[in-house]
């Protein structure tokens, strides 16, 4: 996976830095990529690749379409990043409690963390909470009238960050977030691709072989969390002691639905 960086995200550090925020700029910077990261690894785990992470100059983004995956996983991958900015929160706060001499060097990060928690969990999409707010309204108005919903939340949003910004004194942070809210709306994802896992390199020099047995009932998405980039993996099927390889695995991850029965 690649971490890529807009021109303008220089600009933005520097324009930060000529007016003293130059290490403020760099702490929310990677507070950002940490929470991009709980997105991308959550990712992995319902078996889909996000090819990059892109530094914007209001934020970051995990490039990582996840539209079509049921509802109940795409409210745990909106979810993973404010979770790692909320771990980030409880631990700072540990570190306080037990070490209030930190708190002079740690404040910038609990109000980096803090501030991407709370905004990311605004009802606005493409932000976190928006893309909760999706798989709600999806569930209760047709896709044309949830589409709306979300435009109008998220126009009010960005509405909100410019009078928080003029209510600040000119806060730049709250137009960064602003123009972030109004550039990703705008702004489509590609597809996500499904992780290959075979190897021919590796098998050519020789791995280990993981066998593991499981019930009827197993799942792409299950199958997903088998497999191991330093052993070859071969499902045995408990009932009848059938087998899929690896490279089989993958010729079935291409088919069909993540949620589908591996063994169907």
């Amino acid at each position: 996976m690649k971490i890529t960086i807009h021109p303008l995200f220089f600009a933005v550090i520097i324009f930060c830095a000529f007016f003293g925020g130059f290490f403020v700029s760099i702490i929310f910077a990677l507070t950002a990529l940490l929470h991009e990261c709980g997105h991308v690894f959550c990712a992995a785990k319902l078996g889909y690749e996000c090819k990059q992470i892109k530094l914007m100059p209001y934020g970051a983004a995990a490039v990582c379409d996840i539209d079509g995956i049921k509802w109940r996983d795409e409210v745990a991958l909106a979810l993973a990043g404010p979770a790692v900015n909320a771990a980030i929160c409880v631990g700072v706060a540990a570190l306080w409690w037990f070490f209030p001499e930190t708190y002079a060097f740690t404040d910038t990060i609990m109000q980096a963390s803090l501030a991407m928690l709370v905004v990311n969990l605004l009802p606005a999409y493409p932000l976190d909470g928006g893309r909760v707010a999706k798989c709600v309204l999806s569930k209760l108005f047709s896709p044309k009238a949830a589409h709306i919903i979300l435009r109008v939340t998220n126009l009010l949003s960005a509405a909100g960050m410019v009078a928080l910004f003029i209510i600040s004194k000119f806060n730049i942070t709250f137009l960064f977030f602003a123009l972030f809210l109004v550039c990703s709306a705008l702004e489509k994802s590609p597809p996500a691709v499904r992780i290959n896992f075979a190897s021919r390199a590796a098998l050519r020099r020789g791995v280990e072989v993981k066998t593991v047995i499981v019930g009827d009932e197993l799942t792409v998405k299950d199958a997903v969390r088998l497999l191991d980039d330093k052993r070859y993996l071969i499902v045995r099927r408990e009932s009848d002691g059938k087998e899929i390889t690896q490279d089989e695995l993958c010729d079935i991850m291409a088919q069909k639905s993540i949620y589908d029965n591996v063994f169907d």
